[in-house]
């Protein structure tokens, strides 16, 4: 399925909640990973607040991408930022959503 940029020049963006590894399956422990790079990922809360309008998202971002430690509070950088929609079908329901991946996060705005 094709990604799309998101533009967050004219956005405030600040960590709502810190990395925590991404996981595949949580009962076995197996962690996600970067297709190209192997590196491990994680999962980033992220406030983005940009006309007067402030979302939430759950942004993934391989642990390479993340230099600082990045508290709950603190204004970022994101780079790379692009989503893309999917769906699966599990226990015979189907579900589906918008997936959030940045190439890196970085303390400072």
């Amino acid at each position: 399925m094709p990604s799309f940029k998101i533009d967050l020049s004219t956005a405030v963006v600040f960590v709502a909640t810190a990395p925590e590894p991404k996981m595949v399956n949580k009962k076995t422990g197996e962690r996600a990973v970067d297709r190209e790079t192997g590196a491990g990922m994680s999962t980033v809360g992220l406030l983005v607040s940009d006309e007067g309008e402030g979302n939430l998202y759950q942004v993934a971002v391989p642990e390479t991408g993340i230099t600082e430690t990045l508290t709950p509070g603190t204004p970022v950088s994101v780079v790379g930022l692009k989503a893309r929609d999917w769906e699966n079908e599990f226990n015979g329901q189907k579900r589906h959503g918008i997936s959030f991946r940045a190439v890196a996060i970085t303390a400072g705005s």
